[in-house]
């Protein structure tokens, strides 16, 4: 009986533990999924609300990581400018991946193209900090 009453704590432990590990990763998901609503409204100024004042926006290509934006003036004055580029730019989440610190995910961005309409994929990860976007790592984009 005592092996009984073992077995079912494990299990009932096993089953709690991803519960409370997920809490952080969900509510960062959501501040994803937020942040891409205000990119989509093209509010630099909402996108905002869900950034550290230090944040850093990277690209990853290969072996090096470039600096797109540092600190969160530059991203929102990075922002606009892309938005006065790209009227039409939207992106979508395909799919994500989350651990308590970062979100993963495939992200495609559309837009209207001389020809009609365009899109691309690419990998993004957001690295979290005190419930902010900290970090946003951008992996070339793949058609």
């Amino acid at each position: 009986m005592s092996s009984l009453k073992t077995l079912t704590t494990a299990f009932l432990l096993l089953v709690a533990l991803p519960v409370y590990a997920d809490e952080p990763a969900s509510s960062n998901l959501r501040t994803v999924e937020d942040f891409i609503a205000a990119f989509n409204a093209h509010d630099s100024r909402a996108m905002a609300a869900y950034m550290a004042e230090d944040v850093d926006w990277l690209s990853v290509d290969g072996e090096k990581i470039a600096a797109e934006s540092r600190g969160k003036s530059a991203l929102i004055a990075s922002m606009d400018a892309y938005f006065r580029s790209c009227p039409s730019c939207q992106s979508a989440l395909l799919g994500t991946i989350s651990t308590p610190g970062r979100i993963s995910a495939v992200e495609v961005a559309s837009w209207q193209g001389e020809s009609g309409p365009k899109s691309q994929r690419a990998i993004s990860v957001y690295e979290f900090s005190d419930g902010l976007i900290q970090r946003v790592y951008y992996f070339p984009a793949e058609k």
